[in-house]
């Protein structure tokens, strides 16, 4: 608010033909009082509310599928060795292959074809496993590319970015009516972070419900088979076979498609986001229900065992989620145990 002073009377002596004043009077004071811009504070508050989990997806991002291994010392060995063991099959396979010919024309004839159509395989198989580590970098980057663009509120970038995001599910049908929508809100004049969270509403939000799905279906499995099964080694290699199974298809209902390097780095993001967030995320939701599920482990120990298996695997589920999501968690709210795994919290309370 600016508050200007009235003037004061002066008074003036006239001498002859002049006019003089018995003071000079002060300058005139503007008084400019700084606003409090409420705004600003919001915008700093959702920005500080979104730093430490996201922060947490990026770096078990760059640790696992942003990962390279080629200019790493255990890159270089790893390299190493395997063209070593390939130069070894290749010299095996030439000599076997000429110790055929030698018997006969006809069997070398249908060695060599064999090894070629081998050949012909690895090729491909090699070719499909670096187009899915590209794919998964691609959405990592993507990632991480929205969320400085909703900081930022950064118009061209978040247009930008939301195009590849469309561009992403090209080849599924079922995003057909969200990509039209999206695409014609591009041709609108919308601020960025307007434009990430229509896009994250619109598109993902419904790969996040079928992501659920998966969890909970996986949780509740796991869940009644440790409570049945007669053995704990059974109980494991269930567990371990659930996890790597739910891991995949999050990873398939994202666009991110793994194949067998690309889930090692994958399980790898997904590793270091337990542990980046694991004490958080266990103090909020799974020491709770550890603590309260203890009436149903005095009624029946693999009835607690099943429970809390179906914990750890949600976990890794939500884990999986975060870091194959294209796009951060920003108008959605970041699911946890109790939202994808209700049906675990709810046994205990009907137990005691």
């Amino acid at each position: 608010m600016t508050e200007q002073r009235r003037p004061r009377p002066r008074a003036f002596r006239l001498e002859g033909d002049q006019t003089v004043t018995a003071k000079s009077a002060p300058p005139s004071v503007e008084v400019v009082e700084a606003e409090f811009d409420v705004f600003a504070r919001e915008a700093a508050e959702f920005a500080d509310g979104m730093t430490g989990d996201e922060a947490a997806v990026e770096a078990a991002q760059a640790d696992g599928m942003l990962r390279r291994y080629v200019f790493s010392w255990g890159g270089v060995f790893l390299s190493s060795v395997t063209g070593l063991i390939s130069l070894a099959f290749s010299v095996w396979l030439w000599s076997f292959v000429e110790d055929l010919f030698r018997r006969s024309a006809m069997l070398g004839t249908i060695g060599l074809s064999l090894a070629g159509l081998a050949a012909v395989a690895t090729v491909i198989f090699f070719g499909r496993e670096f187009r899915a580590m590209s794919r998964q970098n691609r959405i990592a980057k993507l990632h991480a590319a929205l969320a400085e663009a909703h900081a930022s509120d950064d118009g061209k970038a978040a247009r930008e970015h939301v195009g590849e995001l469309c561009k992403l599910y090209d080849d599924r049908p079922d995003t057909g009516r969200a990509r039209a929508l999206i695409k014609d809100y591009l041709k609108q004049i919308i601020d960025g972070r307007d434009l990430i969270t229509l896009a994250e509403r619109n598109l993902v939000a419904p790969l996040d419900e079928a992501a659920r799905r998966e969890i909970a279906g996986a949780a509740k499995r796991v869940s009644v088979v440790t409570a049945i099964s007669p053995r704990a080694l059974l109980d494991v290699l269930f567990v371990v076979g659930q996890a790597i199974v739910l891991m995949r298809k999050i990873a398939e209902i994202y666009g991110g498609r793994p194949g067998l390097f690309g889930f090692f780095k994958l399980a790898r993001s997904v590793g270091a986001h337990l542990a980046i967030t694991g004490g958080m995320a266990v103090g909020d939701s799974l020491l709770q229900q550890a603590l309260g599920h203890g009436i149903a482990a005095r009624v029946s120990a693999k009835l607690g065992e099943g429970v809390l298996n179906g914990l750890l695997t949600a976990r890794v589920g939500l884990s999986a989620m975060a870091v194959c999501r294209p796009t951060p968690f920003i108008a959605e709210k970041q699911p946890g145990v109790s939202d994808v795994a209700p049906f675990l919290f709810r046994a205990d309370k009907t137990k005691s």
